[in-house]
């Protein structure tokens, strides 16, 4: 069976960034220990200025100014607090140790938050957690962890959440959060009602597993659901976890997870669907996953590196209205399935090669003719 990493306990709360050299090295990867480090931000005081995204076109601020019209700030910007919260002193307790809860747990105590009490369905699962997290009790009954923690997460899955909320004991003073990416603060409402703060906090990160999960959390984007300090700890705490930050409003929530969807769980759709195409000339799944794997790394840096719409490569980027007929003659002989998906997807794409400039808008009008 797995076993999960112990991190100590942070010492030094100056938050001066180290040098690459002493960055802690640990068996689940190099984690940064500073946002600084990571975004090319300044220190002032307690906080830093971002100056960046981190990524190469971001260097004429073209990539800040893209962002200008999200609910919130420029994910990656840092923030300065008035008064900056001193998480040490902050009391955490999760309520459901799976993969999400087991990661946030492992990595906020790493970054100097005091995780003091678990619960679970699976009581075997709660005593794992608190034994890979020092300071952390196992409880067999929830409401002991809300009545130890100041700060609770709900870390069960979406439709156990209301239910959680609205069966424990909440008191004026705590704060109550859950990490749904599709879920509003509608469902912490009882907690809300007793005189708890509520907040959402989401990681729009893909954890296939306890240990993949606790390896990906740092560096992920954190979606924001909260008001007033909750909300100023919450954007504090994605920049512990050395990750960027979205404040989203109440309506955003959804879409938001649907972009997520399709940005995640489609890709593997996709994926899927390339590979069943080379088992028709005779290459099996795993061998097909291997060929294409350095395209898809390839195709993503790009997109990081290059941005939309400049790194759309491919014969709609160039017009090349002979390939496509080939594809689609090939497509309806060999697997007819996939074409109304490749019909589909290449109409979506044309806007993006009309973006990039590289054909005017007669080829357009061709290529969307022929994928008709």
């Amino acid at each position: 069976p797995f076993s999960l990493p112990v991190f100590p306990m942070r010492k030094d709360v100056s938050r001066k960034a180290p040098s690459r050299k002493s960055l802690d090295k640990s068996a689940y990867g190099g984690i940064i220990n500073h946002p600084a480090d990571l975004h090319g931000g300044k220190e002032t005081g307690s906080t830093f200025k971002n100056q960046s995204l981190g990524s190469g076109n971001d260097r004429d601020g073209k990539l800040n100014r893209k962002f200008k019209s999200l609910p919130g700030p420029c994910p990656g910007k840092a923030f300065e607090l008035s008064s900056p919260i001193d998480t040490e002193k902050i009391k955490t307790g999760f309520i459901g140790a799976g993969t999400v809860g087991t990661a946030l747990a492992v990595r906020l105590r790493g970054k100097g938050y005091p995780v003091v009490a678990v619960a679970s369905r699976s009581r075997s699962s709660a005593d794992r957690l608190a034994e890979s997290v020092p300071g952390c009790a196992s409880y067999e009954d929830k409401q002991s962890v809300a009545d130890h923690a100041e700060l609770v997460f709900i870390t069960t899955p979406d439709d156990a959440i209301g239910l959680v909320a609205s069966e424990l004991r909440w008191h004026a003073g705590q704060s109550v959060l859950h990490c749904s990416g599709a879920d509003s603060l509608g469902v912490l409402q009882p907690a809300r009602e007793a005189g708890a703060e509520v907040g959402g906090f989401h990681p729009l990160q893909t954890f296939a597993s306890v240990k993949h999960a606790i390896e990906n959390l740092p560096n992920s984007t954190f979606g924001l659901e909260a008001d007033g300090r909750l909300l100023e700890l919450l954007k504090q705490m994605a920049t512990d976890l050395d990750g960027r930050w979205v404040q989203l409003r109440p309506g955003d929530k959804v879409l938001y997870h649907a972009a997520a969807v399709l940005a995640c769980n489609y890709l593997v759709t996709l994926a899927k669907l390339a590979t069943d195409l080379w088992k028709v000339f005779g290459v099996s799944t795993p061998e097909a996953t291997a060929a294409l794997m350095p395209l898809l790394r390839g195709t993503l840096n790009n997109l990081e590196n290059v941005g939309l719409p400049g790194c759309l490569t491919g014969p709609i980027a160039r017009g090349d209205l002979g390939t496509i007929r080939k594809h689609l003659d090939a497509l309806e002989k060999s697997a007819p399935a996939l074409l109304s998906t490749y019909l589909e997807l290449g109409r979506q794409t044309i806007p993006i090669a009309l973006d990039k400039g590289k054909i005017d808008r007669n080829q357009a009008d061709e290529m969307l003719k022929l994928l008709a």
